[in-house]
């Protein structure tokens, strides 16, 4: 695997405190979405939807005394980070505590770091509609607005209207030693 990152322009959009404040109004929007509801799980796209995921279900244990709330990873696989098909279709791997999972009557809440095409979010919301929620919620922290399916975000920390060929950077720790966003102007071949 090549963990070499694309070369070209980089500009920071986003430090740890700017994201710190968008992850503390996403926790305030999906605490209004989910106080109330009996079982709520959080479930975190693998991989850095699941690290924001933890902080989400942190902050609303912590600010909104939302406690006891499950967290799971989901692993679901289409793009690389420079935006380049890995999987023609979009591969989801189960392990067994997911094919075990039970989310009858549970509200389920999706967390994913960029809403690109559409196609990650909407493979794990059919696939945990399936095991018959009472409803799904989705998260992410970067929308960037350019959907071909017919699946939107609950919850968008922010919209980033970019060009196609541009892409966006989410460094989110454990995967970076940073939580940033950097706009990524790739160099030309």
């Amino acid at each position: 695997m090549n963990t070499e990152k694309p070369q070209g322009k980089r500009t920071r959009l986003y430090n740890h405190a700017e994201l710190d404040a968008v992850l503390a109004d996403m926790a305030r929007q999906a605490a209004g979405l989910l106080t109330g509801r009996k079982e709520i799980v959080i479930v975190g796209l693998l991989r850095r939807g699941a690290p924001l995921a933890e902080m989400l279900r942190d902050r609303l244990a912590h600010d909104y005394g939302l406690t006891g709330l499950s967290l799971h990873k989901l692993h679901i696989k289409r793009y690389a980070d420079d935006l380049t098909v890995l999987h023609p279709e979009t591969e989801l791997t189960e392990n067994a505590e997911q094919a075990a999972l039970d989310l009858s009557g549970a509200t389920v809440v999706v967390v994913d770091d960029v809403l690109y095409r559409g196609h990650s979010l909407l493979r794990a919301v059919d696939y945990l509609a399936r095991k018959n929620p009472a409803e799904i919620r989705t998260v992410v922290l970067v929308d960037r607005g350019v959907t071909l399916l017919p699946i939107r975000a609950d919850i968008t920390g922010m919209r980033m209207d970019v060009a196609p060929q541009d892409i966006i950077e989410c460094n989110v720790p454990p995967y970076e030693a940073e939580f940033k966003i950097d706009l990524l102007q790739p160099d030309k071949p």
